[in-house]
């Protein structure tokens, strides 16, 4: 005997008592992420000077000075390349991580994610001055050591590179690709691989053919979240980078804290969320159209 679940649309009560509920979220993210923003934008617009400050008044000049200068390119243009690297290097690495991850029993399951995600429970700023003493110059640990196993001749420099900035990062943003990636592998069946095996097919295989098609959404996922927080990290690139090695996020702040141009470092900030917003949005296009392709 079937019982048919009926699907009634809300009542004007129940909508009403949702708004509601929904009132106090919505008041608190206006005031904290949407007037800030809208803020930032109108900034952008005004004019500043040396002597006279800033003038509320809507002009194009920030724009047009980021545009036509190619010193704001090579900015935006160095944030994104150690943005996409860090994102391959958590790729590369915290795939495999996840996939060992999920295939682990019993307590080593558990331990071994908390060494995963204790990270995170730690500062970013320490986790970052960490790097720094790692890196230390041609007498840091991390040349000592590569040394000792006979990978260099010579010291190499960490500090104030872009190799450095991409190292940091791709530890600090590691754990986002692993639980995105690991949260994938929670909804793959087993028995399918075993299968495959029982059938004949390799290990490597198995994992070519089946995990890795299935996990993939999760994979981009991972990537679209190492990717944002990279390109709009501050305190690594800052830490690492110092100040002649700028990204996008450190120059905003050096706009509005060093030569005090707030019109400009509002127009950096704003370009970059742009650009982020467009990469997200085409990102996530892609894993919806994976989705249907997958369950078609």
């Amino acid at each position: 005997m079937s019982a048919a679940i009926s699907a009634d649309p809300p009542s004007a009560g129940e909508t009403r008592a949702g708004l509601t509920l929904a009132l106090p979220a919505l008041m608190l993210f206006t005031g904290v992420v949407v007037l800030p923003l809208a803020m930032t934008v109108m900034l952008s617009f005004h004019d500043w000077g040396q002597y006279k400050g800033i003038e509320p008044v809507f002009i194009l000049k920030n724009w047009i000075e980021i545009v036509d200068d190619p010193y704001y390119a090579e900015m935006f243009w160095r944030t994104f390349r150690v943005a996409a690297l860090a994102t391959l290097i958590t790729a590369a690495f915290g795939v495999p991580e996840a996939y060992i991850l999920n295939r682990m029993q019993g307590p080593w399951k558990g331990l071994f994610l908390l060494v995963i995600i204790g990270p995170l429970l730690i500062s970013v700023v320490a986790r970052t001055l960490g790097w720094a003493l790692l890196f230390g110059g041609n007498n840091g640990l991390a040349n000592k050591l590569l040394m000792t196993l006979g990978l260099i001749d010579s010291p190499v420099r960490f500090m104030f590179t872009e190799t450095g900035m991409v190292i940091a990062l791709a530890h600090a943003m590691m754990p986002f690709m692993v639980l995105a990636v690991w949260t994938a592998l929670q909804r793959l069946d087993p028995q399918i691989e075993n299968a495959a095996l029982s059938l004949g097919a390799g290990s490597l295989t198995v994992v070519r053919r089946i995990v890795l098609p299935q996990i993939m959404p999760g994979v981009l996922s991972g990537a679209i979240i190492v990717f944002s927080l990279s390109a709009s990290a501050f305190a690594t690139p800052a830490i690492i980078g110092g100040r002649r090695l700028k990204v996008a996020a450190t120059l905003a702040y050096d706009e509005f804290l060093n030569t005090l141009n707030w019109p400009l470092g509002a127009a950096v900030a704003v370009l970059l969320l742009i650009a982020l917003v467009l990469i997200v949005v085409g990102s996530n296009a892609l894993i919806e159209r994976r989705y249907q392709e997958m369950f078609r």
